[in-house]
């Protein structure tokens, strides 16, 4: 069986961008409306600056007792977030997300251009499966060679 690419299993055709300056709570209000977990921050160009997660809103936001409507999202995104090529496998990706404790993953083509969000939840049982055992292997094989 052929494995499914990053960009064909993403669910969501459109990107949620805004600009570096918007509100936090223009951001969450956002992201509420569009049904996603995630909005990409980029430049008046269209350039990827970083991402805003659900878990940037509540680790960097409301546990600190700050202000949506004062806080822009430059201040709480996650700066220069790791991304894939639209040619990714999910296993690979759900991996990556896996070893670095992150749900969502930007997709970006050669040019640079924003393609779209990766989402674990745009993975299948299978391929969520496929992914946990790749990690198994490579943590064995590492573990092999340390030894």
């Amino acid at each position: 069986m052929i494995e499914r690419t990053v960009i064909q299993s993403v669910s969501q055709s459109t990107v949620l961008t805004m600009a570096p300056d918007a509100s936090s709570y223009a951001a969450a209000c956002a992201m509420t409306k569009a049904h996603c977990g995630s909005v990409l921050i980029v430049d008046g160009a269209g350039a990827m600056l970083g991402i805003l997660t659900e878990r940037d809103l509540m680790t960097k936001l409301l546990a600190q007792r700050r202000d949506p409507e004062t806080t822009p999202v430059l201040e709480i995104m996650t700066h220069n977030p790791q991304f894939v090529a639209p040619e990714t496998t999910v296993s690979d990706a759900v991996l990556i997300m896996q070893r670095h404790n992150f749900r969502h993953l930007p997709i970006v083509s050669t040019d640079s251009r924003i393609l779209g969000v990766f989402s674990l939840r745009d993975a299948m049982a299978r391929e969520l499966v496929q992914a946990e055992q790749m990690a198994d292997l490579i943590d064995q094989q590492l573990t092999n060679v340390l030894s």
